[in-house]
């Protein structure tokens, strides 16, 4: 134990729990902990130009790394700011501390300048968040934080500094003999229902695995002991948009993506599914569709170390509490001990799901005349695969284009927002995942108007030759609105296309970094290679067909069968599709 200033105590704590990067703007309630920063080299600060940049930043480098991402902002607007990627990683469930700077505790209450109740703003979307008032208290509760933000379910947590408190001196309390937190999720699944599941899993005639995120979060192992479980069981593999890349998709069990924008087949047997394994993901509106018709015949195994995503959206058979890598060893094991893979009892099965795969659901009208947003994915992905490509995106049409059609092989390649769906999340998250890995390809797969959201990032890329690529997939228009507007609204297009686009040539001119404009098919493949081989950031405006939509789709409301494929997407289909109400809900 050593004696220090508050503001000490936090770079020591940051080096203590083994962080290099933080992403952080100044003001004057963090002051103190700068001047640390600045006499330091063990972390680097990562100067965002926005306070949302700074925590989307944060989230792309911990998804993409596993370790806990870091923010530090200062108080009252820089609080505030952070509120959206704060959300954002509770939902999706992305280990992020936030520090955040706070007026003195003498004026706290009394409307200083630039004071906010950061702890009241911040209850509902962290796992747990402090107002630290005695110095001798801050180091514990920083090494706390890192250890609530990064164990059970993954998430948010803030650390809420008052100035004084930086400025005061203290004891400095090391990790190891910090005093024990209270906070200890269950790891191990209880071994009876595991047994049980494997029982029920013997019995299946048409079972599915559906995973999701939390299978990503518990690490490189638990991808690997869910790709054995899949090759042990024979059993269809199908994920949530924050599950893809646990297991491949050349993978010869993969059915593609399930949920709203989902494939026919994965759809197709979630519906009709006996027997569902769910791991690590949480039952969410985006996936079930109508809950009192989702999967109607099927009994459901559901691992998940959150107690609270048990039976909250969908009742399940058999719930286990647990790690997702933890039960998956235990799982594997168990099988291997008891049970074998049953092709011929399954065959049944699989003849009707490659049945369902025949319809191509994901197949659309080429051009020769103009790209089409699809083909623009496809191309990015042949000529990326054989690369450490990392994937972000923004939310909208190509958010999906890219889930459906680039191919992830391996977990913490795929870095999106899924629960909140945040408009200009992924340039920033792009400029995170670029910093912890500064030699792998990031390209930032953008929509023209999500990526003007926090295009202000492009400056702290070129600052620090974080040589992310910008593919905006640019059909003018608020691509998922202006969809949902023409099915629902009688084509009512109210304020879903832009009028005053930017030139984003010269605007990447104008930050300092290289840009390209492409419209033609036959000219795809060259631009994009020009993309990837130029040094630098880059932003590359493809401009893509500007009515294409997204299919498959699953109208809000409506279950797996109901699904509107890209051939049965006519006026009578979406008008079928609409509830008794005549509205379809969003």
């Amino acid at each position: 134990m050593q004696e220090m200033t508050g503001a000490e105590m936090v770079v020591q704590a940051l080096r203590d729990n083994g962080v290099k990067h933080i992403f952080g703007y100044p003001g004057g309630a963090v002051l103190p902990i700068y001047d640390e920063l600045f006499q330091q080299e063990d972390i680097e600060h990562i100067l965002v130009r926005h306070e949302q940049g700074a925590g989307h930043a944060a989230e792309g480098y911990a998804r993409s790394t596993g370790n806990v991402g870091v923010m530090l902002v200062t108080s009252g607007p820089g609080a505030t700011n952070a509120v959206t990627p704060l959300q954002d990683a509770l939902m999706d469930s992305i280990p992020l501390v936030c520090i955040t700077g706070q007026v003195p505790t003498t004026l706290i209450g009394s409307d200083a300048f630039q004071e906010c109740d950061t702890v009241g703003i911040t209850r509902p979307c962290t796992k747990h968040n402090w107002l630290v008032r005695d110095v001798n208290e801050l180091a514990a509760i920083l090494h706390e934080a890192f250890h609530v933000a990064r164990t059970g379910r993954p998430g948010p947590v803030v650390v809420d500094i008052p100035k004084d408190i930086q400025f005061s001196t203290g004891t400095y309390t090391p990790p190891q003999t910090a005093p024990r937190t209270s906070y200890h999720p269950r790891v191990h699944g209880d071994a009876e229902a595991i047994k049980a599941a494997i029982e029920l899993m013997k019995t299946a005639k048409r079972p599915v695995i559906y995973s999701g995120g939390g299978v990503v979060n518990a690490g490189t192992e638990a991808s690997l002991l869910l790709r054995e479980l899949v090759n042990l069981t024979g059993f269809p593999i199908t994920s949530t948009l924050m599950g893809l890349g646990a297991y491949p998709a050349s993978g010869e069990n993969w059915l593609g993506m399930l949920g709203m924008h989902g494939t026919y087949e994965a759809n197709m047997v979630m519906h009709d599914c006996d027997v569902m394994l769910c791991i690590g993901a949480r039952f969410d509106d985006r996936i079930t569709g109508r809950i009192d018709a989702f999967s109607p015949n099927s009994k459901k195994i559901h691992i998940d170390v959150d107690p609270s995503s048990i039976n909250k959206n969908v009742r399940v058979d058999i719930p286990i509490i647990g790690d997702a890598g933890t039960v998956l060893e235990d799982m594997v094991r168990l099988w291997r001990a008891t049970a074998k893979a049953d092709k011929d009892g399954l065959k049944p099965w699989w003849d009707q799901i490659n049945r369902w795969r025949s319809r191509n659901s994901l197949a659309y009208k080429h051009s020769d005349d103009v790209i089409m947003p699809q083909y623009a994915i496809q191309r990015l992905y042949e000529l990326t695969k054989d690369r450490k490509t990392y994937i972000t995106t923004e939310v909208g049409q190509h958010q999906m284009w890219a889930a459906q059609h680039f191919g992830f092989e391996e977990p913490n390649r795929w870095m999106t927002s899924g629960g909140l769906g945040t408009m200009g999340y992924g340039l920033p998250a792009a400029l995170g995942v670029q910093i912890a890995h500064p030699d792998a390809l990031v390209i930032d797969v953008a929509g023209d108007a999500s990526v003007q959201m926090t295009i202000q990032e492009m400056s702290s890329a070129v600052q620090y030759n974080a040589a992310i690529k910008i593919f905006i997939l640019n059909n003018q228009y608020m691509g998922m609105v202006r969809q949902w507007q023409q099915l629902l609204h009688g084509n009512r297009l109210s304020h879903s296309y832009t009028e005053a686009m930017p030139d984003f040539v010269k605007l990447a001119e104008a930050y300092g970094c290289h840009g390209i404009r492409c419209d033609k098919p036959s000219e795809l493949d060259a631009a994009i290679k020009e993309m990837i081989e130029t040094p630098g950031p880059v932003i590359f405006d493809c401009r893509v067909a500007n009515l294409a939509n997204c299919f498959p789709m699953i109208p809000s409301g409506k279950a797996h069968n109901e699904m509107l494929l890209p051939d049965e997407a006519t006026d009578e289909a979406v008008a079928n599709a609409i509830d008794e109400k005549g509205r379809m809900l969003v």
